[in-house]
């Protein structure tokens, strides 16, 4: 027995939830034609078999066809829902770890042009600013057939075998029907909070009529829109007093905010460089003042911050749904006594990012994550013992290391620098991302524990790694800023990397010319424009940043924004020359027809990296496979056995930047991949 407040048991009702750890209602986008499949289910029973409570499957598993997703979830609205659902519940029961689903009408968060071009549905008729669609105001029978819809798909999923359903209110149809800001109907369904609230309590009743008394409902719902004439703490409030009072609700799932825009949905689901759990002590509030079960999500992201809320009394169950995805394990790291060892969550929001530009969510330092079927959690031992030397100790070298020693190769890494990193140090430069160091650190005090031979202030050449008789040899060596992209003037320019390690010192009348869309060129302009200069970003593309995406965005646009600095796009920058003490920039459009004139002091290109792949040639010649990779033999999880060269003595690979520009999780799952088979 242990008396960490995490690993004890929750009541709730007649369910026994073994721990306070669950996963919140989150969609992946792992869905097939709708359905919850094998890789859903793979996701889900990796969580469940390593100890977490609870798993709430399905952010907004949609209840109604005219309620299309804007990107892939489950289809509840659907009778074939059941059976795939079933079998996700019956695997992760077999772990002790209770289901449930979140049920959703999307209202006007979604598309007019998705699925069967429906009518999209709301309280009234004011357009969401992130999906853009002008709903029709509710009528009477849009009303009546929704409140079915939601009923029917309760039905589904009690016959699925979950052991509870979550209704959604932040953002979607039913709080669309509480904000004053989105209610614009006439009673019984507008006007007062009662009638407002009228909608939601009508639809718990028809689910109630289905499923019975017994059977878990529970509601994610907004206690704080934070929005001028939305609705307000005190509504909150209010509205959770009546939640509980009405009988046919059994948990409160609490967050503070509105997500009807990126900026409005990053306050709600802070990202990197925003303050940990930040709505915490709200959650408490609502507990405090319904004494009703309580759950909360929200950069929850650290076990210390998680087992305060529980021990606190702020609430009952507490979700860290991130971090399940950096690390599945983390029950069962904490039962062993092992939290050091949990992989951290470092904020960076490729998880939902990608999800909201059509992607399935993957984790930014764990390539397993979503890859359930294909990548393992785990690293199996290798049947023979080898010796692999990695040269390069960021992201991809460090991963490689890691897999290889967990293999039980013996690893050597030489490293150029001081200390492990890469490009990564380069990233932290900004203290709002400092938290990525976090992949280094994880991973180096793995490779530490394990007896990796760290090699540091190691210029490695062809003679070195020979010197080490190694079995294999891993080049991560990275790359290094290509600027040479103008018709005239590269020698006058500088990258960003130049301004972000200091090598250039920033200007006072700048333009940067982000050709890559990476958070370089923004870190760049952040750290010059706090210098009070003058800043404009210039791009080539209709929007700019478009790798960074838009939760991550939000940061940096704030803090951009506050300093001045200007955004241009569809632009180009064509040459530079020198006009005295300053630069003239020549600038140009694919679109053609029109050029400009900037006069500036100073011009940053920020274009990418070129491959730092001296070595991986000088090594070829030398090795068995002559550098092939058999890419079919790669992504079916193989053992790489390419024979080029009878005379060679070793196998020769080369992995993330050291083979092109891509960023921090490809060199990581090109490691993960290649080694966990080696």
């Amino acid at each position: 027995m242990t008396n960490d407040p995490l690993l004890q048991p929750y009541q709730l009702r007649h369910l026994t939830l073994k721990n306070r750890l669950m996963i919140t209602s989150h969609e992946p986008a792992y869905p097939e034609d709708g359905m919850p499949k094998e890789r859903y289910r793979a996701y889900h029973a990796e969580r469940a078999r390593a100890g977490v409570a609870l798993t709430m499957t399905a952010g907004s598993a949609s209840v109604a066809r005219d309620s299309p997703p804007v990107f892939n979830n489950i289809l509840a609205w659907k009778d074939e829902v059941v059976g795939w659902m079933k079998q996700l519940t019956d695997e992760c029961h077999d772990h002790g770890c209770a289901v449930m689903i979140q049920l959703t009408h999307l209202g006007r968060r979604t598309r007019w042009d998705k699925a069967d071009w429906l009518p999209v549905v709301s309280a009234g008729h004011e357009r969401e600013p992130s999906h853009k669609a002008f709903p029709k105001k509710a009528e009477d029978w849009d009303i009546a057939r929704i409140i079915e819809d939601y009923a029917d798909a309760a039905e589904r999923m009690q016959a699925a075998g979950l052991d509870g359903i979550e209704l959604q209110a932040y953002g979607h149809l039913m709080d669309q029907f509480w904000s004053p800001l989105t209610n614009e109907l006439d009673g019984p369904y507008g006007g007062c909070l009662d009638n407002r609230l009228r909608f939601t309590f009508d639809t718990l009743r028809a689910i109630r009529d289905r499923v019975g008394p017994d059977f878990i409902v529970g509601i994610r719902y907004t206690g704080d829109e934070d929005l001028p004439g939305g609705l307000t703490k005190q509504d909150g409030l209010e509205i959770s007093r009546r939640l509980k009072d009405c009988g046919m609700v059994d948990f409160l799932n609490v967050i503070k905010g509105h997500i009807d825009t990126d900026a409005g949905l990053t306050d709600v689901i802070p990202v990197q460089g925003m303050r940990s759990a930040p709505h915490l002590d709200f959650a408490g509030e609502i507990r405090a003042a319904t004494e009703f079960p309580t759950f909360h999500a929200a950069k929850i992201q650290d076990v210390a911050t998680a087992r305060h809320a529980i021990a606190s009394g702020k609430l009952d169950m507490v979700g860290m749904t991130r971090a399940h995805m950096a690390d599945p394990h983390i029950v069962a790291k904490i039962m062993r006594g092992e939290e050091d060892r949990i992989r951290p969550c470092v904020g960076a929001n490729y998880c939902l990012d990608r999800i909201y530009q059509g992607g399935m969510a993957l984790c930014l330092h764990n390539p397993a994550t979503g890859r359930e079927l294909e990548q393992p959690h785990e690293i199996a031992k290798a049947q023979t013992r080898r010796r692999v030397v990695i040269v390069g100790a960021g992201p991809a070298g460090l991963e490689a290391a890691r897999v290889a020693a967990e293999r039980g190769h013996e690893v050597i890494l030489h490293e150029a620098a001081n200390d492990p990193g890469g490009q990564i140090r380069l990233t932290a430069q900004t203290s709002r991302r400092a938290e990525m160091m976090q992949i280094v650190q994880w991973r180096f005090e793995e490779c530490q524990r394990m007896g990796v031979n760290f090699r540091f202030n190691s210029f490695a050449d062809a003679g070195t790694v020979l010197a080490d008789n190694p079995d294999a040899v891993i080049v991560a060596t990275g790359g290094l800023p290509h600027t040479g992209v103008l018709e005239e003037g590269n020698a006058l320019v500088v990258s960003a990397w130049d301004i972000l390690s200091g090598d250039a010192q920033p200007g006072q009348n700048v333009l940067i010319y982000d050709d890559a869309g990476d958070y370089a060129a923004l870190q760049a302009a952040e750290k010059i424009a706090a210098t009070g200069a003058k800043v404009e970003i210039m791009t080539r593309d209709r929007i700019f940043a478009p790798e960074v995406m838009a939760m991550s965005l939000t940061p940096s646009m704030r803090e951009l924004q506050k300093r001045d600095v200007t955004f241009t796009v569809t632009w180009k920058l064509d040459r530079v020359r020198r006009d005295g003490n300053e630069l003239l920039a020549g600038i140009g459009s694919d679109y053609g027809g029109v050029t400009r004139e900037h006069r500036v002091d100073q011009v940053i290109v920020n274009h990418g990296t070129r491959p730092l792949d001296d070595l991986y040639f000088d090594l070829r010649p030398g090795s068995v496979n002559l550098g092939e990779v058999d890419y079919e033999a790669l992504v079916a999880g193989q053992p790489q056995q390419v024979q080029r060269n009878p005379g060679g003595s070793y196998r020769l690979f080369r992995i993330g930047d050291a083979v092109a520009a891509r960023n921090t999780h490809a060199a990581i799952y090109d490691a993960l991949r290649l080694v966990k088979v080696l």
